[in-house]
């Protein structure tokens, strides 16, 4: 557990000079009378309750998640557990509905004071109904059409289409090679396979984070490198992922701290960055607060543009990218150390 450097109390002059004039006769009588063991034992007791009340105030948990859907190098300490569920939805599309939950139930566990390694469930809701413009997308003269990540192509001239259940599991390592609270720029590597009947996937990332101001606000950016495959049309797709996800949060007040998120998205078709098919760019503000027992983070991202190429170019419509992305992504995080 990481602790804020607490400021020494400043004791004012006049003070200083009270504590310098001679003891009053009735109080070396006290003094003489109290056995020097008891004194030390007092004085002892409000020192430890005194460094007690300060560093409450003081500590935040090592290991909490400050941002939505950016990874800090903010890790649990060797020996400890924590668990956190996460709640997103992605919502809006061309026109129609499209709601996309997405959930996550994660058990992480300090392996070291600079490693964390962690295990996630992972399940989803789809509700879709006619949410796709693009003629590209929509067969048949059907227009608007039913489409978009998690929706069969067989779903296309349904009216609406819904299904939700168990996804798949993921597995996820972070290693801090340098530490953003005693170094100038921290520095750190993720890894996350997943399998799931949506997709499967690995993703790596390469962390970076500075903190200020007495590490009250965190300046954090990540580059990201995915490789999936999509499982759930009759065909699989393969395709490759280059995002960069960056922003800050501050300590506004104590346990509370607001900030900014932005991600640049870009798609490649196949694994080996054949053709950029999509990019995208989101921006929204995100929201954290931590109590002595569990914190939780609020973050929501809108999308500000996009542009599809082929073979992806149908996912696009009105400046916008859509297939797994929406108008607006919320998130909600709650995290229980242990």
């Amino acid at each position: 557990m990481m602790c804020r450097e607490v400021s020494s109390t400043k004791v004012s002059r006049t003070k200083l000079r009270e504590a310098k004039q001679p003891l009053l006769k009735e109080d070396l009588k006290a003094v003489k009378k109290s056995p020097p063991k008891k004194i030390l034992s007092k004085l002892n007791q409000f020192l430890i309750a005194l460094s007690g009340a300060i560093l409450s105030a003081q500590i935040t948990h090592a290991g909490e998640g400050n941002f939505g859907w950016i990874y800090s190098l903010d890790l649990q300490p060797k020996g400890t557990w924590e668990i956190e569920q996460r709640l997103q939805l992605t919502r809006g599309q061309a026109s129609g509905t499209y709601d996309y939950w997405y959930g996550r139930t994660e058990l992480a566990y300090g392996l070291s004071n600079n490693i964390q390694i962690a295990g996630y469930l992972n399940s989803y809701s789809i509700n879709a109904a006619k949410n796709f413009t693009n003629p590209d997308a929509c067969d048949q003269g059907v227009n608007p059409c039913t489409a978009g990540y998690g929706v069969p192509g067989s779903a296309g001239l349904s009216d609406s289409y819904s299904k939700k259940g168990i996804d798949g599991v993921s597995l996820e390592g972070i290693w801090r090679i340098t530490n953003p609270v005693t170094e100038a720029v921290g520095v750190g590597l993720y890894l996350e396979p997943t399998i799931g009947k949506l997709k499967d996937a690995i993703e790596a990332r390469v962390i970076l984070q500075s903190n200020f101001i007495d590490d009250r606000l965190q300046v954090v950016g990540n580059f990201v490198y995915e490789i999936e495959r999509l499982k759930f049309d009759d065909e699989p797709i393969k395709e490759t992922v280059f995002d960069f996800v960056g922003g800050f949060t501050y300590r506004v007040a104590p346990s509370w701290n607001l900030g900014l998120e932005y991600r640049f998205h870009n798609d490649f078709d196949g694994y080996h960055f054949n053709r950029q098919t999509q990019k995208a760019h989101f921006i929204g503000p995100n929201i954290h607060y931590a109590s002595k027992n569990w914190w939780l983070t609020a973050a929501m991202r809108t999308q500000i543009g996009g542009s599809c190429w082929e073979p992806g170019d149908a996912e696009c419509s009105d400046g916008k990218v859509w297939d797994g992305h929406g108008r607006n992504e919320y998130l909600v995080k709650v995290g229980v150390p242990f």
